[in-house]
């Protein structure tokens, strides 16, 4: 791995024109390594350090002749696998003899403080009537002179984070009363059919011909001057729709005249006039509340030029609604 990082800028020149039979010669090389190292991931223990050591310098050697991403991608994975190999033999060695005696180290530290050879044989066994006052001392300044020898650190108190059990949250189920419905208050949908939703006549095409026959009579006029109903903002919405109908039909003109939308009768165009090269253009008007009341101010609009129109009535059922 140290010889990886040695490498100087030029030994990582990429050659496309590289020998191909050099090139297959370093890709068996490298899986022929890769091999060796995947057999033993299993049981790292059978694998020595000197091995892999090995592995590792002869993957050097390899990367003297990389010249092409392929081939730097498996010294890059070989390293990879040598490397967690490397951990997991880290992983199973063990100092020492394995766990923690406590009983030992229990035992020990009594004949030290109580600076006895063999402990067990001197210190009387507890039982019923029997006398323990001959029982020897325990020399903590003894421990704590052997403490002190090895660090002069006062000890502190230490807090434990967190609960010494957790308890487990029980989810609580809480039961929903029924709402008690009164039967007298309940009603059954109202079925409607197809002959139930009726039109006392076609309101779109009557109030188009009302918008083409004023506007016959009128002539030019401003197309704010003609649609704003200054005493009903939702009519005059309507009267926009109805008028994109015959704007659409080409019965109605829209032009721009010294800056002014103008809007006058005129007659449909016929299909020798689009062969001609007439096109037909959409435009998209914005009409809210606010343009309604600016036009109402700029115009000077204080009547409409299409007459108040009734709420249209719609059956439903046995109603009517406005």
């Amino acid at each position: 791995m140290a010889d990886h990082e040695m490498d100087t800028a030029d030994d990582l020149v990429f050659d496309p024109d590289q020998d191909p039979e050099e090139k297959r010669e370093v890709r068996q090389n490298y899986r022929s390594l890769a091999r060796k190292i995947e057999e033993h991931q299993g049981n790292p223990n059978d694998y020595t350090a000197t091995e892999l050591l090995s592995q590792v310098h002869e993957a050097d050697k390899l990367f003297n002749k990389v010249k092409g991403p392929q081939e730097a991608t498996l010294d890059s994975h070989l390293l990879l696998m040598a490397s967690n190999m490397g951990a997991q033999k880290a992983r199973a060695m063990k100092s020492g003899s394995g766990a923690f005696d406590i009983d030992d180290f229990v035992s020990k530290l009594l004949r030290f403080i109580s600076g006895q050879k063999n402990l067990e044989d001197d210190l009387p066994e507890d039982s019923d009537g029997e006398d323990v006052s001959d029982q020897p001392t325990l020399d903590w300044d003894r421990i704590g002179r052997k403490a002190m020898a090895k660090s002069r650190r006062i000890p502190a108190l230490g807090f434990m984070l967190g609960p010494l059990t957790i308890e487990q949250k029980k989810r609580t189920q809480v039961k929903r009363s029924k709402l008690e419905k009164n039967k007298e208050d309940e009603r059954k949908p109202q079925e409607l059919k197809e002959e139930d939703i009726s039109r006392s006549q076609n309101e779109t095409t009557k109030n188009v011909a009302t918008l083409k026959a004023i506007l016959d009579e009128l002539g030019p006029v401003n197309i704010f001057t003609f649609v704003v109903n200054p005493n009903d903002f939702a009519q005059s919405v309507e009267n926009i729709f109805y008028l994109s109908f015959l704007i659409r039909d080409g019965t109605v003109a829209f032009e721009t005249q010294d800056g002014e939308p103008i809007i006058y009768s005129c007659e449909q165009p016929k299909d020798e006039d689009y062969e001609g090269g007439l096109q037909k253009r959409q435009m998209v008007l914005e009409f809210d509340m606010a343009t309604w009341k600016r036009a109402i101010e700029v115009f000077n609009i204080t009547e409409a030029t299409i007459p108040q129109r009734p709420p249209a009535q719609t059956r439903l059922g046995d109603k009517w609604y406005g």
